[in-house]
């Protein structure tokens, strides 16, 4: 079995990695545009913030490690075509600037994605990063100690990490975002509005509802942001306005969303027999509302781990599928831990499900150990039946890892009436009597 794998970054060097073990005697071939595989860009804003210094850090296997396995990398070559009807990957060697022909039986697309980049006049500058590459963080990383006021055009997950990173080594940050609440996908208002608070606490300068209009340069630097409100002075730019799939040799040949993610089912097939993806250039099956772009490092990886095992075999009973996603995220701000799964309240009452909210604070542990914070949670769930839908945390501390305990009760369908006496441990270090989790169901009505 010929199995050629489109991408070595992380889905696709899990997918190759777990074929290869499945079926040791598979022929396995990775096309990767960079001269690395097994990059996780996930540890870039903390690397950026100085949280530690070797970039190796970031490379989960070298191409040397890989090859002993018996996976055939081709690195520095970037496929320019797909002809699905003769199983055909035309490949350009980067190098040499020679194509070559490479034929299939099972075909794994993981062409991850690229950084959206909005037509805003200077964007071009010298002093313009984003934050995906290795060696564009580096290139601003040996730029910083010459930037003090630094302004980031987004405020997603990656903008809120860099603000938060690059405001711990005294830096002058300003977020610009379009919408009316930062992180508004996975969160709703209150949550929104309370991680904005916490970034203006470590002196992050939040600016909603702006949209970036114009980089002001001079000498191909720029030297101000003009927003539709105001004008920032800046020394670099970070944009960060989320990413675009790297799909377009694809177009009209395999079923995508509309921002060009690749459709794939449970099993990370595509809508092509013997073809697959994962990792940002595909969707992925949520829990509840179907096709989703949810660009995560956690499903490239699931999802690479579950192709690898369907890939490598033609008896689809020895497949195994994706149980579904819910977006679960985390984030650290400042002094603050936040985080969603599932549903949002928005999300909910978008897709028409008659669902109630409630929203509780509670203590992370017992009043007579030192340093108790209050915790705040909110549940989302069915009006009738209490099933869970999803949930969010937010608190100084021990708030982040409640959100796996709420994750598994979605995932196990428990409704809130249930969870409210799961018998969670207790000691009064890290809990209280009542756990906030049950509380916060106990409070569901």
């Amino acid at each position: 079995m010929d199995i050629i794998v489109i991408g070595g970054i992380a889905a696709g060097m899990s997918v190759a990695a777990k074929a290869k073990r499945e079926n040791p005697n598979a022929n396995v071939l990775v096309f990767e545009k960079e001269d690395y595989i097994s990059f996780g860009a996930c540890g870039l804003p903390y690397y950026l913030g100085n949280q530690f210094e070797d970039e190796n850090e970031m490379f989960a296997r070298t191409p040397e490690q890989i090859e002993k396995t018996g996976i055939q990398l081709h690195l520095k070559h970037e496929v320019v075509d797909v002809d699905f009807d003769k199983k055909l990957v035309t490949a350009k060697d980067l190098k040499v600037d020679k194509t070559s022909d490479f034929n299939y039986d099972k075909l794994m697309i993981a062409t991850g994605a690229t950084p959206i980049i909005p037509p805003i006049k200077g964007i071009e500058s010298e002093n313009v990063y984003t934050i995906t590459k290795l060696y564009d963080v580096n290139r601003l990383k040996n730029n910083l100690e010459n930037y003090k006021r630094i302004v980031i055009i987004g405020g997603g997950f990656i903008g809120v990490e860099v603000a938060e990173q690059l405001a711990h080594l005294n830096k002058e940050i300003h977020i610009v975002e379009a919408m009316d609440d930062i992180m508004a996908g996975p969160f709703d208002e209150a949550y929104s509005k309370e991680i904005k608070k916490a970034l203006e606490e470590i002196d992050v300068k939040v600016h909603t509802s702006e949209m970036a209009q114009e980089f002001i340069t001079e000498a191909n630097h720029v030297i101000a942001v003009q927003t539709s409100n105001q004008k920032i002075e800046a020394d670099a730019v970070i944009v960060s306005v989320g990413f675009r799939p790297n799909t377009s040799i694809f177009k009209d040949k395999l079923e995508m969303l509309g921002n060009g993610a690749i459709i794939t089912n449970e099993y990370g097939q595509t809508s092509v027999k013997d073809v697959f993806s994962a990792g940002d250039c595909a969707s992925i099956k949520h829990k509840f509302s179907g096709d989703q772009y949810i660009p995560l490092a956690t499903y490239a990886n699931k999802m690479g781990r579950i192709i690898g095992t369907n890939i490598a075999t033609d008896n689809q009973d020895d497949w195994i599928k994706f149980n579904g996603a819910l977006g679960s995220s985390l984030i650290k701000v400042g002094n603050y831990e936040a985080g969603s799964t599932g549903l949002t309240e928005k999300n909910a009452k978008d897709l028409g499900l008659n669902i109630k909210t409630t929203t509780i604070f509670a203590n992370n542990h017992s009043n007579y150990y030192p340093n108790q914070e209050k915790i705040m949670i909110k549940l989302v769930y069915d009006a009738k039946n209490f099933v869970l839908y999803g949930a969010q945390v937010f608190g100084k501390a021990e708030a982040a890892l409640r959100l796996h305990a709420l994750t598994t009760a979605i995932y196990a369908g428990l409704t809130t009436k249930e969870i409210g006496f799961i018998d969670y441990a207790y000691a009064p270090p890290f809990a209280s009597t009542w756990e906030a989790i049950n509380i916060a169901a106990n409070t569901a009505k």
